[in-house]
C-alpha cells in the first residue's frame, strides 16, 4: 500500500488518480494509523519551502513518518518541494530540512545571474539518468522528458546522492536518493507515460 502524505499541501489527486489507473493499491494518509499501513509513502509539496516544513513539522503524522523511514526504511519519495525537503536547509527560508538525503537547496535565480533565462524553470525538459537508478529503469536512454515548474534545485554534497541531471542554464541534479530515500524535483503526475513509469517504478522497488 502506497500512502500519500496529506499535510496540507501537494497535489494529492493526480497520484491518486495514476495509481488506481494502474491498479497499484494507494490511499491519502491524514493519521499516523495510516502511515503504520503503508510500505511506501509519497511526500507531495508546492509552494515555500518554510510553509512546506512547517505544515510537515505540524502534522500528527511527522513522528511516525520520521521512525518508519528512518529506523524501519521504508521507501519515500518527495515530490518537487517534497524533495527540496529532504535536504539540510534551504536559500528560500530558514527552517532546517529532515536531513536524509546530505546537500542543500540553492537559488536556481542566483546561479543562473549570468543567463537571461526565464524563471521559473518551467515546462518540459530532457532528464538524464547518472547511472543504474531504479526509478529509470525501463527509460529510454535520451528520450526521457518530464515537466517541471521550479525556482530552487537541489546540490547534493557527493554525486553519489545524485540520480538524474537536467540543464536549465546549468547542469543540476532533478532527482537524489539515499538507501531507501528517493526525490525528484520535477512532477511525475503531470509527465504523461514518463512519470507514470516513474511512479510504477516507485511502487515495484
Amino acid at each position: 500500500m502506497i500512502a500519500l502524505i496529506d499535510y496540507g499541501i501537494g497535489n494529492l489527486q493526480a497520484f491518486l488518480n495514476l495509481y488506481q489507473r494502474l491498479h497499484i493499491p494507494v490511499m491519502v494518509a491524514t493519521t499516523a494509523e495510516q502511515i503504520e499501513q503503508a510500505d511506501k509513502l509519497i511526500l507531495p509539496g508546492v509552494g515555500h519551502f518554510d510553509h512546506a516544513m512547517q505544515l510537515f513539522n505540524a502534522s500528527s503524522m511527522k513522528d511516525t513518518i520520521v521512525r518508519r523511514v528512518t529506523e524501519e526504511k521504508v521507501p519515500i519519495i518527495g515530490i518537487c518541494v517534497g524533495m527540496q525537503m529532504l535536504a539540510y536547509s534551504s536559500e528560500e527560508g530558514v527552517e532546517p530540512g529532515l536531513g536524509w538525503v546530505p546537500g542543500r537547496v540553492r537559488s536556481l535565480k542566483n546561479a543562473l545571474s549570468h543567463t537571461q533565462l526565464p524563471m521559473p524553470h518551467m515546462g518540459w525538459n530532457d532528464v538524464f539518468a547518472t547511472g543504474a537508478a531504479p526509478l529509470f529503469k525501463h527509460f529510454i536512454p535520451d528520450d526521457t522528458r518530464f515537466y517541471f515548474l521550479h525556482s530552487y534545485f537541489f546540490e547534493p554534497e557527493s554525486n553519489e546522492f545524485c540520480m538524474a541531471k537536467c540543464d536549465y542554464g546549468i547542469s543540476f541534479s532533478c532527482a537524489v536518493s539515499k538507501g531507501n530515500v528517493f526525490g525528484v524535483q520535477f512532477h511525475p503526475e503531470k509527465s504523461h507515460h514518463f512519470g507514470e513509469q516513474l511512479l510504477k517504478n516507485f511502487a515495484e522497488l
